[in-house]
């Protein structure tokens, strides 16, 4: 018979310290760290630990006994449940001051580099209604809190739109209003959830893999396009004129969708991007402005959610690459070619690199829109396509700009790119963690001169940051 486990203790008039990884906070207790999320440095609180290792520990909030000073009131219904927007109760510039010390910490921990003074973070034009895409899931299950369990009356399955709880795969959080979109789309998914509602429309069942209605995917553009994608499971006795009848509704009470789509996934995942996405009414793209420049944004195209400052990343990343007019430019990992295309006016010709073929197709197409034609486009996974042989027929880059994944470069297309001996290169990056670590590779050959930490995604951890290197 095992051993029953020793409970953890409860801690009481704790004061919370700093801002850790992943939007918690943390303090120290017993010569270890403990993280907590849903408070803010400053709060005064009774810390119930949950787990505990040998350097390290995780809690959470039981009691708040004096609230910080440095704290904001969060503006939605659904904050401390959603894991979505962990810093709504951080005033905004504090965000900003703790993501310009992420950026520097982790660039000096990590990458062990010179830096020379880091610029300060640029803040997001708009820190509500900033994204131009959700996806929201649909399941048979709604997720509950503890206190909703407590009645007894809300323990049957209820169905739900919103989005997928960290721990609960199969159960959704019912989202009645986001702000992080145009409000037109709670318009849009509330009437797509009374409708089904209504109809008795069968939602998702993640564990049996069943029901009609699986996802929904909402998409708008400053050019004041929008985009809609319902994600069906058919099941053996059909279900395409229950979706039909849905998509009717949307085009005849929406006429501000320009764009609706369907898709019916079989699959066990809710990835999309190797299914046939039908077009039911409307157009099968909407177009996003920057500069003078259009872009065609398909349903499987990627596209900076944060449309405003996606221009002004982009403006820091074609600053940084100083170009003249007469350099050749490699654009790693270029998605749908928006960087490459954005600098290819200032360049003699561009060569963007991409993993995904569809995203490399629209960037053919949004090169041709724009009347670019010093622009070449190739698909493959980066360490095969970028090889010695490459850079022999297609040129030595004087600029390479990239935009890895969040994971960062393979080491063979770090090794790639010191052989290349570009004289400068832009690395733009999700994640400074990896960055600081491709920046340690690179520094053999390659000098830090400038660095822009940007703000994509406010009341969130996530950060932006644009490196200039050049090479020594």
């Amino acid at each position: 018979m095992g051993r029953s486990k020793k409970p953890l203790p409860l801690l009481e008039g704790v004061t919370i310290e700093a801002v850790a990884a992943e939007g918690k906070c943390l303090f120290h207790w017993q010569d270890m760290v403990v993280f907590v999320p849903w408070c803010v440095p400053g709060d005064i609180c009774d810390v119930q630990l949950h787990r505990k290792k040998h350097s390290y520990a995780e809690g959470e909030v039981v009691r708040f006994i004096k609230l910080s000073e440095v704290r904001a009131v969060p503006f939605c219904s659904h904050f401390g449940v959603c894991g979505g927007c962990k810093w709504q109760n951080l005033p905004y510039a504090e965000q900003l001051r703790f993501k310009q010390q992420q950026v520097t910490d982790q660039l000096r921990r990590i990458g062990k580099v010179e830096l020379p003074e880091i610029r300060p973070i640029l803040g997001s034009v708009l820190t509500r209604e900033y994204r131009n895409k959700l996806d929201f899931g649909c399941a048979n299950r709604r997720y509950l809190t503890r206190e909703q369990l407590a009645d007894e009356s809300l323990r049957k399955d209820i169905p739900a739109i919103g989005f997928h709880i960290t721990g609960a795969f199969d159960k959704i959080l019912p989202i009645e209003t986001c702000h992080l979109m145009h409000p037109l789309h709670n318009d849009i998914r509330n009437a797509i959830r009374d409708y089904a509602l209504e109809k008795q429309l069968s939602f998702f069942d993640l564990k049996a893999q069943k029901g009609l209605l699986r996802d929904v995917i909402i998409r708008n553009s400053n050019s004041g396009e929008w985009m809609v994608i319902l994600q069906f499971h058919y099941d053996e006795t059909g279900g395409q004129k229950e979706a039909f009848g849905l998509l009717q509704y949307l085009k005849d009470n929406f006429p501000q969708i320009s764009s609706l789509m369907y898709v019916d996934n079989q699959k066990c995942n809710d990835t999309i991007g190797d299914l046939d996405i039908l077009t039911f009414s409307g157009s099968d793209h909407i177009f996003e402005l920057m500069e003078d420049l259009r872009f065609k944004v398909g349903p499987k195209s990627f596209y900076q959610t944060n449309t405003e400052q996606a221009l002004h990343l982009y403006q820091v990343a074609r600053d940084f690459a100083q170009l003249t007019g007469h350099e050749l430019v490699y654009d790693l990992y270029t998605g749908t070619g928006t960087i490459a295309n954005f600098v290819a006016r200032r360049a003699r010709q561009v060569v963007g690199i991409e993993y995904v073929p569809e995203a490399i197709e629209d960037a053919k197409v949004n090169a041709s829109i724009n009347g670019l034609e010093n622009t070449l486009f190739y698909a493959g996974d980066m360490k095969d396509i970028l090889t010695d042989d490459f850079i022999a027929e297609h040129g030595r880059p004087d600029v390479i700009i990239t935009d890895p994944p969040r994971a960062g470069m393979h080491p063979d297309v770090v090794s790639t790119i010191l052989r290349a001996a570009p004289q400068r290169i832009v690395y733009v990056s999700c994640n400074p963690a990896t960055q600081a670590r491709d920046l340690q590779l690179l520094d053999a050959d390659y000098r830090v001169k400038d660095v822009q930490p940007v703000d994509m995604f406010p009341h969130t951890p996530h950060v932006e940051n644009v490196v200039l290197l050049e090479r020594r």
